[in-house]
């Protein structure tokens, strides 16, 4: 009698109503956007007025037994219509709207009928956990429990249909929430196929309530995880995406921070290491302070070096960007060495061999990264004429 299930299921549908929350504030206009929180917040709704002390708190309130019984099937009814009309902004097409109208013109039928045979009928015990089985043979509310788990069946079947048909279309974090999505729908269909066979079996004169006390509630909960997962995860995945790409980079450059690191530190040219951080964030800390480590060395980079170095290389491979990342990271090391030599001036700016005129763009730090880090033997870059080296008759 807790509804512990109802509220953690309940809880979890509105978490993702909450997450989804400022999305709906930046586009409410947004007919998809709308019914998605639509879905998540009228089931969760369905849930916490589904939970016995919430049922007998409206009983109470209302002065009515049972009243939470119609109450709680309205908000089911419209958690079928929202479902329905997800699966219509899903398929598109030209009749959207015309679609869309005669499923909420259905549901209102449906709501009209829940509310007009609960007024014909009789139902004076109050019933907040087996209604369904203890008036299954009282006329009016009969029809009343029967209509809705129809319509709740009809929804549910159809929104999973629809959602694993798709499935099969598409990839990546779409298909995983369409197949979760269309998943939690058919566990949504045992809680109405279970209450029926539990109505049918008392018209029969069997007692079979524990399927509508017992099983429904777990089959609902677990649709309700399985939904909520399957309606964020397609969200979720491009930032994932977007995370794990940018965990690779940071990484990638850590050998180009390395060799920047005594520069970094003695110009106190890095900027504070920022703490429970995303991968995204401290992969622009990093790039941000090879991007000031390098302006600093731009009065120590070495033209000549850097276009002999590119020229061996791209003569040796044929791989401009390879040999350009080659000739980065030959001019970068020498400079750092120049730069912390106890003594040395600081060389003349010129213009014309200034290298910073075509900063690395990202891709670039990551392949100067790499022939730093010796993923990638390079060739060694041409010797002047006119020098020997040693061992050379």
């Amino acid at each position: 009698m807790s509804g512990l299930i109802n509220y953690v299921s309940c809880g979890v549908l509105w978490l993702g109503l909450l997450v989804k929350a400022p999305d709906l504030l930046r586009h409410r206009h947004d007919p998809y956007l709308r019914t998605i929180c639509a879905v998540l917040g009228l089931a969760g709704l369905c849930f916490f007025l589904g939970a016995p002390p919430t049922v007998g708190a409206v009983n109470r309130i209302g002065d009515v037994p049972n009243l939470a019984a119609p109450v709680t099937y309205v908000a089911i009814t419209g958690y079928c219509a929202a479902s329905q009309l997800l699966v219509v902004h899903w398929r598109g097409g030209p009749r959207v709207r015309r679609t869309a109208r005669r499923w909420l013109f259905a549901y209102a039928v449906v709501v009209l009928g829940i509310a007009v045979t609960f007024a014909l009928g009789e139902a004076p015990v109050e019933r907040r956990t087996d209604l369904d089985t203890y008036y299954a043979t009282t006329p009016f509310i009969a029809q009343m429990i029967v209509l809705y788990l129809v319509a709740h069946l009809a929804a549910v079947t159809v929104t999973a249909v629809s959602a694993l048909r798709w499935a099969r279309r598409v990839r990546g974090g779409l298909r995983a929430g369409l197949t979760l999505l269309g998943i939690g729908s058919l566990c949504g269909a045992g809680y109405s196929v279970a209450k029926l066979v539990a109505v049918g079996a008392h018209w029969s004169g069997r007692d079979w309530s524990a399927l509508g006390t017992t099983v429904s509630p777990v089959a609902a909960g677990l649709g309700a995880l399985l939904t909520v997962v399957g309606v964020l995860v397609p969200l979720a995945a491009p930032r994932v995406t977007e995370w794990r790409r940018a965990r690779r980079t940071y990484a990638r450059l850590e050998p180009l921070e390395r060799a920047l690191d005594d520069l970094l530190t003695r110009r106190t040219l890095r900027l504070p290491r920022p703490r429970l951080a995303s991968p995204t964030t401290r992969l622009v800390w990093r790039q941000t302070s090879v991007h000031n480590a390098l302006s600093h060395l731009d009065a120590y980079f070495d033209r000549e070096l850097y276009d002999r170095t590119r020229a061996g290389v791209l003569a040796a491979t044929g791989e401009a960007e390879r040999a350009e990342a080659a000739a980065w990271a030959a001019v970068i090391t020498a400079a750092v060495r120049d730069e912390a030599e106890p003594g040395r001036r600081v060389p003349p700016r010129d213009g014309g061999t200034r290298l910073l005129d075509r900063v690395p763009d990202p891709a670039a730090l990551g392949r100067i990264a790499d022939a730093l880090a010796g993923a990638a033997p390079l060739p060694a870059p041409p010797v002047p004429s006119g020098t020997t080296t040693a061992g050379t008759a």
